[in-house]
């Protein structure tokens, strides 16, 4: 298990993320900024319009998501 915040993913807080794969941590990123935006957060706003914009254009997004791959594998286990 591994661990990355809302803000190692571009968000604004320190909410920590854990997971197995890089693909966990987005996916449970992804959540995150839909739920706070959702009640109202603003300050979430653009991380959540720049990550809606990644899952719009997967193969534009390759180097943010290779770069947050590589940098999950780098992490120690916890």
């Amino acid at each position: 298990m591994k661990t990355m915040t809302c803000q190692d993913l571009g968000g604004p807080c320190d909410l920590v993320h854990r997971g197995e794969t890089a693909d966990d941590i987005i996916k449970a990123q992804d959540q995150h900024l839909k739920d706070v935006v959702s009640r109202g957060d603003e300050a979430h706003v653009p991380a959540r319009e720049e990550m809606k914009g990644r899952w719009r254009h997967p193969i534009k997004s390759m180097g943010w998501y290779n770069d947050v791959k590589k940098r999950f594998a780098e992490l120690p286990e916890k």
